[in-house]
């Protein structure tokens, strides 16, 4: 049981030091995909840390002009909204329906907790994510919807198979990454196409 303590005082930085403190409970809104090779779910902030490091890695792969900073950034604020909201599948359309006003208000308080300007640029990158316009938030859905088709497939398919997702599911939230990036979607279609076959997708 955590018991409510006064805020340490760091002067001028004390308002980022709680932030930082309520952003540890992003740590603990579980997904509902699995570590690779444990039965344990993968956390949020894993997701994105791996998120970031995957930006960076794919930035040789990136379209032109993308600034990757940029993109590595909204990796690692994009779910922090999940403390109050948590996190729904994107296959339940209804549910991700449902959630977004959480997410608006969530955005506002948790980025409200940093000094200004701070709050305001980070709440900014969330929005731009959330609008998915320009060309760093398109190449950061890419990557968040690809990372865990990624684990899926290293993982047999298993948060696929444990929620009755389909191909046709997959396709139809995805797709889009064929506009944004083709080639990469030409690979991830065919492994997907596999998938169906070893009946990790229905």
């Amino acid at each position: 049981m955590s018991v409510a303590t006064s805020p340490l005082n760091f002067g001028a930085m004390t308002e980022v030091f709680q932030f930082l403190m309520e952003i540890d409970k992003l740590k603990s809104v579980q997904r509902r995909t699995k570590v690779l090779g444990t039965e344990r779910q993968e956390n949020s902030a894993e997701h994105s840390w791996h998120f970031a490091v995957a930006a960076l890695s794919l930035a040789p792969f990136a379209p032109e002009g993308v600034d990757i900073n940029k993109v590595i950034r909204i990796a690692l604020i994009h779910d922090i909204v999940e403390i109050d909201a948590g996190d729904v599948i994107v296959y339940d359309l209804a549910a991700r329906a449902a959630v977004h006003d959480q997410e608006v208000i969530a955005a506002k308080r948790l980025f409200g907790l940093l000094p200004a300007p701070l709050s305001t640029q980070f709440l900014d990158l969330w929005n731009e994510y959330e609008a998915g316009e320009t060309p760093e938030a398109r190449f950061a859905l890419v990557i968040d919807r690809v990372m865990p088709m990624v684990m899926n497939l290293n993982n047999q398919g298993q948060s696929w198979v444990e929620n009755n997702i389909r191909l046709e599911q997959v396709l139809a939230r995805n797709s889009f990454i064929a506009e944004i990036h083709p080639e990469l979607w030409l690979h991830i279609r065919s492994h997907l196409d596999n998938a169906h076959q070893q009946g990790w997708l229905k």
